[in-house]
């Protein structure tokens, strides 16, 4: 598939340090790396971004991601790879990116999981985390990067 146009955080420059930014933040909020690989790698299955997953699995391989964990990821309801508090993640995640599936877009059940495994930092980590990566996915799919 070929680019619509250069990545525009290199058309707009201005725009790609905030956006950094906004990933080291995130990191700050004390979730562990493999929760966030694990999320990042989801949510661009979710949406369909190639650009994303392709990254994110070569990321996580990076981090020390096993191959089961990464190959079960999809189906990660039945795989026995995941702790809870990675599950509950996984959920939050699922829920914010499919907005549009559920008149509770998230749950109050999904997110108090998450809170039961995550202080209030670290759910800001995630829900900042999960937001920039439907951010990344949004920009490379609609200009096909």
């Amino acid at each position: 598939m070929q680019a619509r146009m250069k990545n525009p955080a290199t058309l707009i420059p201005e725009a790609l340090p905030a956006v950094l930014d906004v990933a080291k933040a995130a990191k700050q909020g004390g979730v562990p790396e493999a929760t966030l690989e694990l999320v990042h790698l989801r949510v661009s299955q979710i949406n369909g971004c190639s650009y994303c997953v392709d990254g994110g699995a070569r990321n996580a391989k990076k981090a020390g991601m096993s191959d089961e964990r990464l190959f079960a990821l999809a189906a990660w309801h039945e795989a026995p790879y995941y702790s809870d508090a990675e599950r509950a993640a996984l959920a939050l995640a699922e829920a914010a990116t499919r907005l549009s599936d559920r008149t509770d877009p998230v749950p109050d059940a999904v997110w108090d999981e998450a809170a039961r495994h995550h202080d209030e930092k670290q759910m800001a980590g995630l829900v900042l985390w999960i937001g920039l990566t439907n951010l990344f996915n949004r920009i490379n799919a609609a200009t096909r990067q």
